[in-house]
């Protein structure tokens, strides 16, 4: 019954892993919901700043903030990469990594360069193995999003864009659909246009308090502070869904390997059982 041993050690071994990851299924299902609310919480507030700061992109003040300011001859872009910490969620960052390096292959054939900022470390891990020019990173996230984290390394690249040492900024990450869908998403931040089907039929303008530098100044960096938090909460929420679906999915195999097994250990036991008759059987009739 060595083989019987075998696959009972089999058996044990899957049910143990069923339940972890039974377990990480739960604790997904329970870190989904809150991310979700949090994400949709956000979403109004992230489209509404946007909005305005497009129309404000459209308008004639006295002053034009660098932000709104599309530059000519494009010579290095920045890209903002948002990820996961761990693994364990399907083919969530293998999707959106997909997408940034091709992104990344448009602009080396258009002889751009590339200036890396990584959110999360399974994309940090990615971008140093494939050699690109990460200029700042943040990692260990936690569950939820701290805006006075993430403005740190994204400050880096709005530094850089000031500078005129890139000359465009995109985010990339997951954007929360439902439970089932993750979209990967690639967002243009600066310099800040109108969105596509904004076909204005006259110019924007606005009376500013105090003075239009003030305000505006103050208006950009919250829009640009509200779209990296809604991008960080959105890959959050993504992240929880996938990695509940990918649990489940995982859970469901078990239960059908180990159903599997214990068909071939009763098979295995039977013929066992069977040989030692047919021996005792033969042994008798030989007396």
């Amino acid at each position: 019954m060595a083989a019987g041993k075998e696959i009972r050690t089999k058996i044990k071994s899957v049910e143990n892993t069923r339940k972890i990851t039974r377990a990480m299924e739960m604790v997904a299902a329970a870190k989904m919901r809150k991310a979700q609310e949090r994400m949709r919480a956000a979403r109004p507030y992230a489209e509404k700043i946007g909005n305005v700061a497009a129309h404000l992109s459209q308008a004639n003040p006295e002053y034009k903030h660098p932000f709104v300011v599309k530059r000519e001859n494009e010579k290095r872009v920045g890209l903002i990469v948002v990820t996961t910490d761990k693994g364990l969620c399907g083919g969530l960052n293998t999707n959106v990594l997909r997408l940034v390096v091709n992104k990344m292959k448009q602009w080396d054939v258009a002889k751009l360069g590339v200036d890396v900022t990584a959110i999360g470390n399974k994309g940090l891990g990615f971008m140093q193995r494939t050699g690109a020019n990460v200029v700042s990173h943040m990692i260990a996230l936690g569950d939820t999003p701290h805006m006075e984290r993430l403005i740190g390394p994204v400050k880096v690249m709005l530094d850089a864009y000031m500078e005129g040492r890139i000359d465009a900024l995109y985010v990339v990450y997951n954007r929360f659909v439902n439970t089932m869908k993750q979209e990967p998403t690639l967002t243009q931040l600066l310099p800040l246009a109108a969105e596509p089907s904004d076909k204005p039929v006259h110019h924007w303008d606005y009376i500013y308090e105090p003075d239009a530098k003030s305000v505006v100044d103050g208006l950009l960096t919250r829009y640009i502070e509200a779209l990296i938090y809604q991008a960080v909460a959105e890959n959050m929420a993504s992240e929880q869904s996938a990695r509940m679906v990918a649990m489940k999915a995982a859970s469901d195999n078990a239960k059908n390997v180990i159903e599997e097994l214990k068909l071939v250990y009763n098979k295995t036991r039977q013929a066992a059982i069977t040989k030692e008759l047919s021996e005792i059987v033969a042994g008798a009739a030989a007396v």
